[in-house]
């Protein structure tokens, strides 16, 4: 099969295909193909064609939307860039991917040139602008020869992009996401949401991970509408949703909440918000119900080309933190440290397998070997599932602290921290104690100023155990985050243990609580059977 905006052109070219919500401009399907075949012939011209990896350095711009299509219907690899990371995690990636040549902007030139030359290549990976260049070693494609193109054919196990994940707890590794791993993710979401032909998707999210790139393959298989916001804003965000009738929009927490702040509800256009990278607090999702924001709490996961469950409206009201059922194809096993499926109910690590299920890290048999096995992808998130099926994520794996010989599920503490009326946001931590092997604490985002941490460590002693109370408290003025939404862990560590830091809980509290803590553990320092079931959200 070709490229999809080809057959897109040919089966409905008078449909509208892309809205830039900045300006309103509009392209119905025929313009949005000519303009893709322009800049791929000038690709070609400068000497790209299939298979090379062409990396794309660009802001959330008309032209990237562009630029998606036309190393498709190269047949080309593209590989997104994170335009937030500097000159020298950009040399990483692009000498992990291969690249063949950089694809940048006005915006974004002097970075690519920045980390391209900060790579060890003898012959630095040529770097082309869709804008005028302002560097004499940058390539222009508006000025390149125009070659005829012939689209290529492509195959289920064609890799179309190759995609960098956040690297919340390490170094980013380059996943292969295949042409049917994108495509059979576009049907399965499509069984699970529905697809209309009025249908309209907001895209606020950046280009470079799953949750703004999908869209645009999606839209060109369903003939529907792209909608694209270049930077998100709260309200003018939530306005787009009602200026330009849009009926999904994809989400993280964080966003949506700051929109609902913004406007106190979002257009009653919308049938869809699709709300994943992050774990979403209980009391979003009761607003989103009284407000009637439909909203559809997902788990997904960059080695799975996005989703991998979905809760309806209807479910994410009834069962508070579920993320639903697996989508069609899609086969979730839920094993303990031995690799063994447990009962339902149960806590254990989700094991992922189907055809939306990447083949592996790009050039990296290792990384590959660890994340595989018998029943498919590791994912590394701990959840159980309940007798309905429905999936509920209740942390990362390696996020569980082990204090004392007791377990703490960190999603546990973070859900009795956003309790307190003082509380936006926390993140939850173990760090190292010479006497507990780990200890839990705890980067707060107060919403009241006057906040202390003996407030907080008073107020989650009444929640938890003596064991599962944050030793450390430290406030902060938002939540260090990947591009995706997900709490950076590592920074959220380095947060807590810089020295400059200094809101503690006094000694004489500190010494109390960790005298509540003994007698908490018990005398063999195991944990019960009791503390083993948690029943927090966070998650990756």
């Amino acid at each position: 099969m070709n490229d999809w905006l080809s057959h897109r052109a040919r089966a409905s070219p008078d449909a509208t295909a892309l809205v830039s919500a900045e300006t309103g401009e509009q392209w119905d399907y025929a313009a949005l193909d000519a303009d893709v075949s322009t800049l791929t012939e000038r690709l070609a011209g400068l000497g790209l064609g299939a298979d090379d990896h062409v990396g794309m350095l660009l802001s959330t711009r008309v032209a990237a939307v562009r630029l998606v299509h036309a190393t498709m219907r190269l047949g080309a690899t593209l590989v997104p860039l994170n335009t937030r990371l500097t000159s020298s995690e950009l040399a990483g990636q692009v000498e992990t991917a291969d690249l063949t040549t950089v694809v940048c902007g006005a915006e974004t030139e002097q970075l690519a040139v920045e980390a391209v030359e900060s790579t060890d290549a003898t012959d630095p990976v040529p770097i082309a602008s869709l804008d005028d260049p302002q560097w004499e070693r940058v390539a222009s494609l508006a000025a390149a020869d125009a070659v005829d193109v012939t689209p290529t054919e492509w195959t289920d196990d064609d890799p179309l992009v190759l995609l960098f994940t956040s690297g919340t707890t390490g170094d980013p590794k380059a996943v292969v996401l295949t042409y049917g791993n994108i495509f059979t993710s576009a049907v399965a979401s499509a069984f699970r949401l529905g697809v209309l032909p009025g249908d309209r998707w907001l895209v606020p999210l950046s280009l470079y991970h799953m949750g703004g790139l999908a869209p645009l393959y999606r839209s060109a298989l369903y003939g529907t509408t792209v909608v694209l916001r270049g930077e998100f804003d709260p309200g003018a965000t939530a306005d787009d949703i009602g200026t330009y009738d849009v009926t999904g929009v994809s989400l993280v927490p964080t966003m949506l909440k700051r929109m609902l702040d913004s406007r106190g509800t979002l257009s009653d256009s919308l049938r869809v918000v699709l709300l994943g990278g992050a774990p979403a607090p209980e009391s979003l999702v009761t607003r989103c119900r009284d407000y009637h924001v439909p909203v559809c709490p997902t788990y997904g996961m960059t080695e799975t080309a996005s989703q991998i469950s979905t809760a309806n409206p209807e479910e994410a009201a009834e069962y508070v933190g579920t993320v639903g059922r697996p989508l069609f194809s899609t086969d979730v096993s839920v094993v303990d440290e031995d690799g063994n499926p447990v009962e339902t109910g149960e806590i254990g690590e989700f094991v992922v397998s189907g055809p939306t299920v990447s083949p592996g890290y790009y050039d990296d048999p290792e990384a590959t070997a660890a994340a595989f096995g018998e029943r498919g992808l590791h994912t590394g998130d701990m959840g159980f599932r309940d007798d309905g099926g429905r999936l509920y994520v209740l942390n990362r794996k390696d996020d569980r602290i082990i204090t004392g010989g007791e377990n703490v599920d960190p999603g546990e503490v973070v859900d009795a921290l956003r309790e307190h009326p003082g509380v936006d946001d926390a993140a939850v931590v173990g760090l190292p104690d010479e006497e507990w092997g780990e200890r839990v604490a705890a980067l707060v985002v107060a919403t009241d100023t006057n906040l202390t941490a003996e407030d907080v460590e008073a107020f989650c002693r009444e929640r938890l155990a003596g064991y599962k109370l944050p030793r450390l408290v430290r406030f902060a003025d938002e939540l260090p985050r990947t591009a995706s939404g997900t709490v950076e862990r590592i920074a959220v560590r380095e947060a807590l243990t810089a020295p400059e830091q200094v809101a503690v809980a006094d000694a004489e509290a500190e010494a109390e609580a960790e005298a509540e803590a003994r007698a908490n553990v018990s005398d063999e320092m195991r944990p019960s059977s009791d503390d083993e079931i948690d029943t927090g959200t966070e998650s990756r």
